[in-house]
């Protein structure tokens, strides 16, 4: 294994004192998942205190820690570990000459941040680097940048948010050559007083980008101006994306292919690219018009992203589709059971209705909602509709201003619980189904992916 981090390196960056020499491979802040060569940060938070699983740290292989106590293995003692997991994150970014993309959104940006780390890790294979799974808060960002190998070619980070400044914090971390919001939406509204506030707050990845710096920013947004505006101090040029043919990166066509995916022909500046995206929606048409944004922006090879896009697979709770059985024989589950906002569940509803079979919806409720939950979730009576959904199992309390206005239109059911819905979820079900599973991660939806996976039969 490459050595990452060797102790003299790590007391250096967080102005601590090294116990013994060292060499970490990996870093990590989560006991599960410490391996062999891992550096351990024993984080204290307010649910637990990640210096309790030291001794399991060193157990399960772990090259050395970092913590502010005595401890019994290598480690680098500091006063405060968060702190340190931030020194560690900004001495990562100081000695990389990485070109940096910062991916930011209300819906999409894991999406495209994988979808990115595809493209450009065709250009530079084994030197790309990302965030894994959605690291994308005030430890996963910064543990995602002291994750970063020195000799990285293309990294990119996604950051999230919300409430206001959390951004303007996580960016200057990250230092982006290139920052993107995806989209603005309904999400975390509990914490906004109305969109704009959101725009404003995903606005914020700006701050941070890197003189020369571009912003990429949705041209078919509301908020396209107050995301421009809020770029133009910051950003040495801004590009737009979106099926406006005013936008700089556009579709000049677009076909629908039978196996869900989509043909697309976008114009990037002067530049045309013909190409196939692998998965199915006119978002994951707005989010590869993004990515091809932002690969030509750090210099990747447009043609190379393209083929990434045409082989990109789902992710698990993002989209992921497998067969699953059922009560007499197969269906076909797409599991979007990581998070849901009121524009992804119409989003991914409309994928669902385009998916040839009956229609089955598992929906869990949409969490941070604000005063306007029962609003927002009635709403998605209208685009339940549209996908011809035949069977709807809605889960959560939120839920019920749904279930009212589904009343009387389609088969119906709904339970508290996620564990409710599993009692009942196999009578729902028949061969040939097409079902979408998609809710707030809270919710634990992703425990009827797993009993689908698992076969039901």
């Amino acid at each position: 294994m490459d050595t990452l981090w060797t102790s003299n390196d790590i007391a250096t960056a967080v102005n601590g004192e090294a116990s013994t020499a060292f060499a970490a491979s990996g870093v990590a802040f989560d006991s599960r998942e410490v391996g062999p060569g891992d550096l351990f940060i024993a984080l204290s938070g307010e649910a637990t205190d990640g210096y309790r699983f030291l001794d399991q740290a060193y157990a399960q292989g772990a090259a050395g820690a970092i913590v502010s106590a005595a401890a019994n293995g290598p480690n680098v003692r500091v006063a405060d570990t968060f702190a340190a997991l931030e020194d560690l994150a900004r001495a990562a970014r100081a000695r990389t000459t990485a070109r940096i993309i910062g991916v930011t959104g209300s819906v999409g940006k894991t999406s495209t941040k994988e979808a990115l780390f595809a493209a450009l890790d065709r250009s530079a294979p084994g030197a790309t680097h990302r965030s894994v799974k959605s690291y994308n808060n005030h430890t996963g960002v910064p543990l995602s940048l002291a994750r970063m190998p020195a000799a990285t070619r293309f990294a990119v980070l996604e950051m999230g948010m919300n409430h206001p400044g959390e951004l303007a914090h996580l960016t200057t971390l990250v230092r982006p050559h290139v920052a993107i919001v995806t989209a603005i939406a309904p999400a975390h509204t509990q914490f906004f007083p109305d969109e704009s506030a959101i725009a404003d707050a995903k606005g914020e990845i700006f701050l941070g980008l890197e003189p020369g710096g571009i912003a990429i920013v949705p041209y078919d947004s509301p908020h396209r101006d107050r995301l421009i505006a809020a770029a133009q101090p910051y950003a040495s040029k801004i590009v737009t994306f979106g099926t406006s043919k005013d936008a700089d990166v556009r579709p000049i066509e677009t076909m629908p292919l039978k196996t869900g995916g989509t043909f697309v022909t976008a114009r990037i500046g002067e530049r045309e690219l013909s190409f196939t995206i692998a998965q199915p929606g006119a978002h994951w048409v707005s989010n590869a018009l993004a990515v091809l944004a932002a690969v030509d922006a750090v210099g990747g090879d447009l043609a190379r992203a393209g083929l990434a896009l045409g082989e990109l697979g789902g992710m698990a709770g993002r989209g992921a589709r497998f067969v699953a059985r059922v009560p007499g024989g197969e269906a076909l589950v797409i599991d979007e059971s990581y998070n849901a906002n009121p524009a992804s569940m119409e989003a991914t509803l409309a994928v669902l209705g385009a998916t040839p079979g009956r229609h089955v919806a598992i929906l869990g409720e949409m969490r941070e909602l604000g005063v306007a939950t029962a609003e927002y979730h009635a709403a998605l009576a209208a685009p339940i509709i549209a996908a011809n959904v035949e069977t709807a199992l809605l889960v959560g309390e939120a839920m019920a201003p749904l279930a009212s206005a589904l009343e009387g239109r389609i088969e119906l059911r709904h339970v508290p619980t996620a564990a409710a819905a599993l009692e009942i979820l196999p009578e729902m079900l028949a061969p040939g189904d097409a079902i979408l599973v998609k809710g707030s991660n809270g919710v634990g939806l992703s425990r009827v992916v797993a009993a689908l996976a698992g076969g039901m039969a």
